[in-house]
């Protein structure tokens, strides 16, 4: 199979951002991440903070996930509220930056709106805590004592945005086609191996 786009949900602080933003460069094809979030925001007048607010406050209810799945399905849009349109922008936004060719989207469940296209590698980046924590000690300049909290935060706002939009667990693993320690890897082992499979030297 021709690989033509990897999207990454990553763990906070497994350094899956500057894998994503390095295999970029290697490879010399964009990576949206943040770019999806600023193109939301300017489409719909709205500041990225207020984007990042609602995902924030994304529901982990199933009875929400079926609410939202099925006004979309059955062309109810216009019921939905304003925070559930952002979303449904943000995979507009995808779909659109993947016509431009090949590249590399960083989380806002990209596998979702990607998945009818072909070539498309859905990877989960994961890390062994100890150096998760040493991470966003040294790069994120969080406090010690806040570090754990924030993680978990972070994490828990990951997972509940993709289960309300995607009725699927973001930490199960079934749900990815490649799984990278990057612990055990390092960074530029993760870059190597997805690099590989874009058909580029690293």
């Amino acid at each position: 199979m021709k690989v033509n786009f990897i999207t990454i949900e990553r763990e906070y602080g497994s350094g899956g951002t500057q894998i994503a933003r390095r295999l970029s460069k290697v490879c010399g094809v964009p990576c949206y991440g943040q770019e999806i979030l600023e193109a939301v925001a300017e489409k719909l007048n709205i500041s990225v903070e207020n984007i990042n607010r609602y995902e924030e406050r994304t529901s982990s209810s199933l009875l929400y996930t079926i609410s939202l799945l099925g006004q979309v399905s059955s062309g109810q849009e216009a019921s939905l509220s304003p925070e559930d349109r952002i979303f449904l922008e943000e995979q507009a936004e995808i779909r659109h930056m993947a016509e431009n060719g090949p590249a590399i989207f960083l989380g806002h469940c990209a596998s979702e709106a990607l998945k009818n296209r072909a070539g498309v590698v859905r990877v989960f980046i994961h890390a062994d805590d100890a150096h998760k924590r040493e991470r966003i000690l040294r790069e994120y300049r969080i406090e010690e004592s806040k570090i754990e909290a924030t993680r978990k935060r972070f994490d828990k706002k990951r997972a509940n945005y993709y289960f309300a939009n995607t009725a699927k667990r973001w930490a199960d693993l079934r749900n990815y086609d490649l799984v990278l320690n990057s612990s055990s890897l390092g960074i530029q082992g993760c870059v190597t191996a997805l690099a590989g499979m874009l058909n580029r030297q690293s």
